[in-house]
């Protein structure tokens, strides 16, 4: 029988070599990765939505969800949304983890927390980091709003919402956040 494929024979003599050299612990590879998007109709609403301060999301016309950033479609049913849906600059905390790790030049000082935030009136949550408060007292529940990038500086990029920060409202029961992380 013939095989398919088989191994080359592989000269593991240096290996031995190395039984007295140091283990090395790390290694640090700058790595970077630059891509296009072309967003399509539905993004490219909610993204020059965006630039002027509004957050736009899309219902899904057979369970009244709205979904934001919109595809176009709905994730649950994959018919098209029909209805566009201006979101109010207002948001629970729905999940949260603390970052002790920073990354990128736009990262905030470590210790912070990125949260998931479930927009008023949608059905799923978008991610930003939490700041205004130490990271220690962001709770599930917390309400909070956008901080907008200044007007001269507002593009169609979801950087336009720097962070969320907590605003004088009681918290949400936590109970109620289940399914929208």
């Amino acid at each position: 029988m013939s095989e398919l494929w088989t191994q080359p024979a592989i000269d593991t003599s240096a290996i031995d070599g190395l039984t007295d050299a140091e283990t090395i612990k790390r290694v640090r590879i700058p790595a970077s990765i630059s891509y296009n998007y072309i967003p399509g109709l539905a993004p490219t609403r909610f993204l020059r939505g965006l630039a002027e301060k509004k957050i736009l999301g899309e219902r899904c016309q057979t369970t009244g969800d709205v979904y934001v950033p919109p595809r176009g479609v709905s994730p649950i049913d994959g018919l098209p949304t029909v209805e566009q849906v201006e979101l109010p600059h207002k948001g629970t905390v729905a999940s949260f983890c603390v970052v002790h790790i920073g990354f990128g030049v736009n990262a905030p000082p470590t210790p912070f927390c990125s949260a998931l935030v479930l927009l008023d009136g949608a059905a799923v949550s978008v991610y930003g980091p939490v700041q205004e408060v130490p990271y220690d007292q962001v709770r599930i529940g917390m309400r909070v709003e956008p901080v907008w990038a200044d007007d001269d500086a507002l593009t169609t990029s979801f950087e336009n919402i720097k962070w969320w920060r907590p605003i004088d409202e009681p918290d949400v029961d936590a109970e109620s956040l289940k399914g929208h992380m």
